[in-house]
């Protein structure tokens, strides 16, 4: 019998991951969802599974789908069942959540922000990698859209975020000797570009280094409940009970 070839597929190798996206949000999108599903799809395939090796297969859905992860869109950390508060659906999957009007009263894109959420679950769904770096006092996040958070490139037509790639992480890599990010704008090793932020591990607590005082200043108003980093902290990840998925659904 010959060896098939692999297919790598995170929390499951082997497995390629189902994704349910759906909206819950009043805040209008500012794009179609079936639009914004096929561009995210593209970007999956077209970009970052060639990269990271994260293939999924992005579906619309009105709910949570069994053995299924989910990309759900909320207005906000107060949407109704504690929704934004937990980091896996009903069936211990991973679950992102895109903030709509956060987004948009930060002046963002939900697709970029849509997208941004996706690259990193799939490369790190249980928001638990992380890495050694150039400070050896320090221990860096893997996190593969946040050090070039405020960039972005146009996928069917649609926004997408930019992400780093797996050299990003490796040290040992020369400047310019490699890509570090999709777009070409990063030139060495964890560079912070000026958009951007890096989560590190340092005396027993997380933080964030900025790429600039501006983004600093951007971060430091920004709600961040409910975020990836915010759970990182915690370092336990919480699974939405069926509970929660009623009232979500009776608010809806």
């Amino acid at each position: 019998m010959g060896i098939g070839k692999p297919v790598f597929g995170a929390f499951n190798q082997g497995v390629i991951p189902t994704i349910a996206c759906f909206n819950k949000a009043k805040t209008p999108l500012g794009v179609k969802l079936d639009t914004l599903i096929a561009a995210m799809q593209a970007y999956v395939d077209e970009h970052v599974a060639p990269v990271w090796g994260t293939p999924a297969k992005l579906i619309k859905s009105t709910d949570f789908v069994k053995d299924a992860w989910a990309v759900v869109f909320l207005d906000n950390a107060d949407a109704p069942g504690a929704l934004a508060y937990h980091d896996l659906t009903p069936g211990g999957l991973p679950l992102s959540k895109v903030f709509v009007k956060t987004t948009l009263d930060d002046g963002g894109l939900v697709s970029v922000s849509a997208s941004h959420e996706l690259v990193e679950m799939l490369v790190d769904p249980a928001i638990n990698m992380m890495t050694t770096g150039p400070d050896p006092k320090l221990i860096y996040a893997y996190e593969s859209a946040d050090p070039v958070e405020e960039l972005n490139f146009n996928v069917n037509g649609i926004a997408m975020s930019d992400f780093v790639y797996p050299a990003y992480f490796e040290v040992f890599r020369k400047p310019g000797s490699v890509k570090f990010d999709h777009l070409g704008k990063v030139n060495r090793p964890f560079q912070i570009l000026a958009g951007g932020y890096q989560i590190i591990f340092k005396n027993g607590k997380w933080s964030q280094v900025h790429g600039s005082i501006a983004k600093k200043k951007r971060f430091k108003r920004e709600d961040r409940r409910g975020h990836r980093s915010e759970r990182r902290k915690s370092g336990v990840l919480e699974r939405t009970s069926i509970t929660e998925v009623r009232e979500l659904a009776r608010a809806a």
